[in-house]
Parts: structure tokens; C-alpha cells; sequence
């Protein structure tokens, strides 16, 4: 049923301009200001996270803003602590918006005495008393049925599709989408079904977790404009590596369409000094200063997206139509114009 209440966002130190860009769009949505719950979230001097609201959220359908990115565990203290605040403060309905879903890696167990962290962090947001999970491109999909509580899980393709569509205008029958790993073919096949292209594969093996021992490409490229697609470019030694490999297979270019940029170590240099053309990320992770001066590196917003998603969960409408690019175009007004 749809909340007679305003909703109210608070956001926590993760992305805070991601933050007030969703409050912005809302505002914009809702003809009305809506703005961030005043709120401190700091830290003690031995580093406990310490939280206080100082706006009355009884009674209230809130919405924390919070990517658990880099530092990962203090992020997601800070989610877990505000939660706790919300829900003591007898706020009407809590749920994390986590534009970046950090330990999502950890999805399964990859050999014995391995844990499941991702299963393990579901659990702690739904013992805080999170009652609904809004994330995007979820690193494995099955993490939905960690939770026992709804989660919507928003996909980057379709916004990428209209950055395609846009950027690529007049040379769309020259691309090929190109998954770097067999792990993320289904994440490739629906953006290639998207802009009507072909999809190649860059099969990869590992020696050992950060190394890339050998690459081979399943598919035609030669003469086509790649478009490496992926959930996640932490270190940037597969992408780069990948882009190399299809120009020695007779690729003409290679751009990326990555969906969160952690960007971890020597990630931008090697960004920055390889073959590709272009790296394209949202803003589900604060970019840093070395990723936003980088030449070839270029930020699509996410904030139309997450915020028409909030209001269609307060007023209790569909999140899935949000997939579809007649639905997204109107959101992302004037940004992308549909070809």
C-alpha cells in the first residue's frame, strides 16, 4: 500500500554526492524539496562508528543511502548502526539502498573452510531490522535469496544502453559486446540484446586470484567496436589484458561499460596507460579525484534510476519497469535522446 508519508532519505559517508543527487531527483520528481534527515555519523577515537538523527523519523518510510565500498567494513557499520538508530527511533519501515553491494564476491564456497560472507551480511541487515534491500547489478543474482526480505536489484545495462545508443549513434552496426570472463555471459547477452549486436567471449584462466594466466577469445571481432562488459573493475588487470587480446584479434577499438568502479590499487594508471579508448562507470562508488582526472574514464549518473526506484516503492509501484529502456529514457531526460 502506498505510504501517506513523505519518504525520507539519510545517507551515510560512503557516496554522499551520489546521495544528494537522488535527493535532488526526487525533489525534482516530487515538486517538492526533499532533502537528507539531518543526521551525524562519526567515529570515536579508538574508531566506533557513532550515529544521531536529529530529525523525529516515528512513524517514517526511510531510506539509507549507503555504498558498502572501500573501507567495506566501516561503511557497512555505519549501514547497520543507522538501521539500528532508525528502526529505535520507531521509523515506520527501513531500507537500504545500496548502490554497491560490497562482499558480494563472497557468494558461495570456492573450496573447504571457505565462508559465505555475502550470506552472512544479508544476515546482519535483516537482524537490524532492514525490511527491504534496493541494490544494483548484484556481482552473482542468487544473492537475492540470501535475504528473507524483498530485494530489488536495478541492472546498469539499460542506462548503458542509452550511453550506447548516444555515443555510438552512427556506427552501431560496427559493435560487438564482449564478456570478459564465461561467468558474466548472461550480464553481456542482455545488453548485446539491448543494442542489437553480437557477443564474443574472452575465456580467461587463472593460476591464482589477481593473475591472469591465458586469454583466448571465442568469436569473430575483426573490424568491430568491443564493448568489454562487466559488474565490477577492482584491480583492472582482466579488462586490460582483455582489451589488449581483442586488438591482437583484429579488434579497431575497445571501450568498457563497467558497472561498479572500485578501482583498487594500480587500477587507474593501468586504466589510464592501456588500449582502451574509453572506460565507462557509473557512480554506484564515489569516484576518487585520480579516477575523475583520468582522460579515458567518463561517470554515468545513476541518481534518475535509484530515485525513481525509491518513489515507486513508497508509493508501491513496479521496480521491474525500470528495466525497460521506454520507461528509463524519460527519467535520464535530455542526458541520452533515443535514436
Amino acid at each position: 500500500m502506498p505510504h501517506t508519508s513523505e519518504p525520507k532519505l539519510i545517507a551515510g559517508n560512503s557516496n554522499m554526492p551520489l546521495a544528494k543527487a537522488i535527493a535532488r531527483r526526487m525533489s525534482l520528481h516530487r515538486g517538492m524539496n526533499v532533502g537528507l534527515v539531518d543526521a551525524r555519523v562519526e567515529r570515536f577515537n579508538d574508531g566506533e562508528i557513532f550515529v544521531e538523527v536529529f530529525e523525529n523519523v516515528r512513524g517514517e518510510d526511510m531510506y539509507i543511502i549507503q555504498s558498502t565500498s572501500n573501507p567495506a567494513n566501516d561503511n557497512l557499520m555505519e549501514l547497520l548502526i543507522m538501521a539500528d538508530a532508525l528502526r529505535r527511533s520507531s521509523a515506520a519501515r527501513v531500507t537500504a539502498v545500496l548502490p554497491y553491494f560490497g562482499y558480494a564476491r563472497q557468494d558461495r564456497r570456492t573450496k573447504a573452510r571457505t565462508p559465505i560472507t555475502a550470506k552472512l551480511v544479508a544476515n546482519m541487515l535483516v537482524g537490524t531490522g532492514v525490511e527491504r534491500v534496493l541494490t544494483m547489478d548484484l556481482h552473482a543474482a542468487q544473492i537475492q535469496g540470501f535475504f528473507d526480505i524483498p530485494v530489488d536489484n536495478l541492472y546498469a545495462s539499460p542506462v548503458f544502453a542509452l550511453d550506447i545508443k548516444h555515443t555510438f549513434k552512427d556506427r552501431m552496426s560496427e559493435l560487438m559486446v564482449v564478456s570478459p570472463d564465461v561467468g558474466g555471459v548472461a550480464r553481456a547477452r542482455e545488453l548485446a540484446k539491448r543494442i542489437n549486436s553480437p557477443l564474443a567471449i574472452v575465456d580467461k584462466r587463472r593460476e591464482k586470484p589477481g593473475e591472469v594466466a591465458e586469454m583466448t577469445v571465442i568469436g569473430d571481432v575483426k573490424g568491430k567496436i568491443c564493448l568489454i562488459v562487466d559488474d565490477i573493475c577492482d584491480t583492472a588487470g582482466t579488462l586490460c589484458k582483455a582489451a589488449e587480446v581483442l586488438l591482437e584479434n583484429g579488434a579497431k577499438e575497445v571501450h568498457s561499460y563497467i558497472s561498479h568502479g572500485v578501482m583498487s590499487g594500480p587500477a587507474v594508471e593501468r586504466v589510464s596507460n592501456s588500449v582502451m579508448k574509453s572506460l565507462v562507470l557509473t557512480d554506484s562508488i564515489a569516484p576518487t579525484d585520480a579516477v575523475k582526472n583520468a582522460q579515458n574514464i567518463r561517470i554515468v549518473p545513476t541518481a534518475p534510476i535509484f530515485a525513481q526506484a525509491i518513489l515507486n516503492i513508497w508509493n508501491g509501484t513496479s521496480v521491474s519497469s525500470l528495466f525497460e529502456a521506454d520507461t528509463l529514457g524519460p527519467i535520464y531526460d535530455g542526458m541520452y535522446k533515443a535514436e
